[in-house]
């Protein structure tokens, strides 16, 4: 069961930690692994970690030009591309009132335009080779808002549109397409909340506590096998009941 052997995965946003541990899981799972992100350094780590079956792409997905060689260079490296992880995400957290449009841009930009754009590119080869998973990274964010994040929320749920008018085009080609929807999940960037605050947000949790990487990470895996064959259009929620939808 769960067995990725034979099958190339391209995963953006591979050197945050819940891109880490998806690009961990696949690998477990037997995919032959196509890693992007900015940190070449941390790229570098990650591939010594699983020490083959893993290629680099460096990759600043705030350019158009560079997302849109990102998918025809690893196809020549690896030949296609066969499960497509959108995990890359930024944030640039403003009231709406005072946020620029600076910070709209960027975040819709990295967020919704450039799945988007991978999902097209990917997409042909899919068709071609009659079998393929597109999973994209959204957030409880894009469902249930928060203030502060109009942008980031906007291109969250902007995901769950994207994903599902994909499914329905792709689904007669053998290809399915879903979204994994995190909540409050273990990050350098949760560790840096104040105890108290924690304590608080924690408690608003059915389960109280934070999820890890490698529960997120799990959905992921499941999405990308043989196994979730007949799931498409789908928004799997990984928030231990925050927001029960």
């Amino acid at each position: 069961m769960f067995d990725l052997t034979g099958k190339v995965a391209l995963v953006t946003g591979a050197t945050g930690a819940i891109g880490r541990a998806i690009a961990r899981t696949l690998h477990r799972m037997g995919a032959t692994l196509a890693v992007s992100g900015t940190n070449v350094d941390n790229l570098e780590q990650l591939s010594q970690e699983l020490s083959e079956r893993v290629h680099l792409f460096s990759c600043n997905l705030s350019s158009f030009t560079a997302v849109e060689e990102l998918a025809p260079n690893v196809e020549r490296v690896c030949g296609r591309v066969d499960i497509l992880v959108n995990n890359a995400g930024i944030t640039r957290d403003n009231l709406l009132m005072r946020m620029p449009d600076e910070a709209w841009y960027d975040v819709m930009g990295i967020d919704l335009e450039a799945p988007f754009r991978l999902m097209r590119a990917v997409s042909k080869s899919m068709i071609k080779e009659k079998w393929g998973r597109i999973i994209n990274i959204s957030s409880i964010v894009g469902a249930v808002g928060n203030p502060g994040q109009a942008n980031y929320a906007a291109a969250k749920s902007g995901l769950f549109g994207l994903s599902k008018s994909a499914a329905a085009e792709l689904a007669p080609r053998n290809i399915t397409v879903n979204c994994v929807a995190p909540g409050f999940i273990e990050s350098p960037m949760v560790e840096k909340i104040p105890a108290a605050h924690r304590e608080y947000l924690e408690r608003s949790i059915p389960m109280s506590r934070v999820g890890s990487p490698r529960e997120v990470a799990a959905a992921v895996g499941f999405l990308a096998s043989e196994e979730a064959s007949y799931i498409t259009g789908h928004v799997l929620h990984v928030n231990g009941g925050m927001a029960m939808i």
